[in-house]
């Protein structure tokens, strides 16, 4: 993975007005999010003064519920900001220190004497992030204690050692929220509504209860092939101090303010929140404690989003100019992130536009990119042409369409993303670039799962893995026959076809993943391992 300090693509343009500033956005986000579907709320700030303040779409699409400014949403990882500013409320008053170890907490902690609250504010304490483990939404049904939370993971073998690689952690989080409630003797809840939501005014904001009745209460959608349904459902136990509270535009414009001004820790403090963090090989993470460290328009930009069920939420401060964005939203799948940042840059200084009328190439110029892309992250992605439009799509998710702006770069619609195309030794080359990453793709003559063909098997082999493997205690996979055909079944989905690949290999057709099946020096077979989504878990058959 490379680091980018400064967005490749820069298009200038004029400041806007006032109202050139509402048309503008009014006109962006309209499109982004219709009125007949789950929708957004948008503020935008600059020097404290709120530019623009709106609306769009559903909060309730049973109900006919039109979204207004007020409405409050699950806001997810932004939770993170509120729980890393309550360790550092709590260091102030010396109740403890960022550089004390885990096991001065959690005494029977796995290498907890090795692990620092510095690194669970930062994600390079190598603990396994819960919500990467499978079986996470049966765990999730009821209500869990913070322990029974710690317990769930901390047996889990670590990803790397303290501080050597920055993986975004969840589980660091819900161990940060129980030594604040160890520290300050109240509830991680009490803590958040008395010492922030109340000391601030935040009148609109809760940790997360689904049997609450929440005035303005937005509801949350998740798309599929026929359209939305409700978000599914999970305890706010669950995404604790990593994910679990609730807010408005509006009481989020008041918690930056409060941040900006050091008006719940000092400028020192804050300071470390907003630090880059460095691994121990030198190398710079883009994180710091609750925030992500970036750039817009080659300004310094603090930055940080939130997903949960039925709710994604993109927030942006730019401290050099003081712009503060907010865009909440209502639905997975359709994200704020660039649209918040893209809203940001236009009230810069210096604003950027990112959407220049694309230059105009001919089919032949356009069709000399398309084909398969084998990427280093070995995700497979595919560019196509329909009519004078080239598209992009990830394996297993929809296409996007990319326009060019010259004859071998092209910008994703409505992003700060974009492909860069070269020959190299006479093959195809792409290279994908954001603000901050940068992965390279060559041309492959592999296909996607849905058009693959499975290798015949033997009957007679199939049959040795036929059995229930268990990859941890709340998830299984249950392989059985149906003739010459082959099915898996995970805990809580659907039985599903598998295609042979290679001996004790196989794949999906429905979603990019693949089973591995392992056998012991008799040649029974004794385990599988899931491949998906750039996770490996392994499990042993039990029957």
């Amino acid at each position: 993975m490379k680091f980018f300090k400064t967005l490749l693509i820069l298009f200038f343009v004029t400041s806007l007005s006032a109202q050139n500033i509402t048309e503008t956005f009014d006109q962006l986000l309209q499109k982004k999010y219709p009125d007949n579907g789950p929708g957004a709320t948008v503020l935008v700030a600059k020097k404290g003064e709120i530019l623009y303040r709106n609306a769009f779409g559903m909060a309730n699409l049973e109900n006919d519920v039109v979204m207004n400014p007020n409405h409050v949403f699950e806001i997810g990882s932004i939770t993170k900001q509120f729980t890393a500013v309550s360790i550092l409320m709590l260091e102030e008053e010396g109740k403890l220190s960022i550089q004390d170890k885990l096991s001065k907490y959690l005494p029977s902690y796995p290498n907890g004497n090795q692990i620092t609250i510095h690194q669970l504010l930062n994600h390079t304490s190598g603990i396994k992030s819960y919500t990467a483990m499978a079986g996470l939404n049966a765990f999730g049904k009821n209500d869990k204690t913070p322990i029974e939370i710690i317990d769930y993971f901390k047996n889990e073998p670590v990803d790397f050692e303290p501080g050597e690689k920055w993986v975004y952690n969840n589980s660091g989080y819900i161990v940060l929220g129980y030594i604040i409630e160890k520290v300050s003797g109240m509830t991680y809840a009490d803590f958040i509504q008395q010492r922030i939501f109340d000391s601030l005014g935040m009148k609109n904001s809760y940790y997360g209860d689904k049997a609450l009745i929440i005035k303005n209460r937005a509801s949350g959608y998740q798309p599929t092939e026929q359209g939305f349904r409700n978000a599914t459902q999970i305890s706010m136990t669950i995404p604790y101090a990593a994910g679990s509270l609730m807010s408005c535009v509006d009481d989020l414009f008041l918690w930056h303010k409060a941040i900006r001004d050091n008006t719940l820790i000092s400028a020192s403090s804050k300071a470390k929140a907003h630090t880059n963090t460095t691994l121990n090989n030198g190398e710079l993470t883009n994180y710091g404690y609750g925030w992500q460290i970036n750039e817009l328009n080659n300004k310094r930009s603090i930055e940080h989003g939130g997903g949960i069920f039925g709710f994604v939420t993109q927030g942006v401060y730019i401290p050099d100019e003081d712009i503060y964005a907010i865009v909440l939203t209502n639905a997975n799948g359709n994200s704020p992130q660039d649209i918040t940042l893209r809203l940001a840059s236009m009230v810069m200084d210096t604003p950027m536009f990112t959407n220049k009328k694309p230059v105009t190439l001919s089919q032949e110029q356009l069709k000399q990119w398309t084909g398969t892309y084998q990427f280093d992250t070995n995700v497979l992605r595919f560019v196509t042409l329909e009519g004078d439009q080239l598209y992009s799509q990830r394996e297993g998710s929809e296409k996007i369409p990319i326009s060019p702006i010259n004859e071998d770069t092209f910008n994703f619609e409505d992003s700060f993303t974009m492909y860069k195309f070269s020959l190299e030794n006479g093959k195809k080359k792409a290279v994908l670039k954001n603000r901050i990453v940068e992965e390279t793709g060559l041309e492959s003559n592999n296909k996607a799962a849905t058009e693959k063909e499975g290798i015949a098997l033997d009957p007679t082999i199939i049959k040795e893995y036929v059995g229930t493997y268990e990859l941890n205690p709340n998830f299984s996979i249950v392989i059985t026959i149906e003739g010459s055909q082959i099915f898996a079944q995970a805990t809580g989905q659907p039985k599903i076809e598998i295609f042979g690949e290679d001996t004790d290999a196989f794949f999906l057709k429905i979603v990019p993943a693949k089973l591995f099946f392992t056998r012991d020096t008799t040649n029974k077979v004794t385990h599988v391992t899931l491949y998906q989504g750039g996770q490996e878990m392994k499990g042993k058959k039990i029957n």
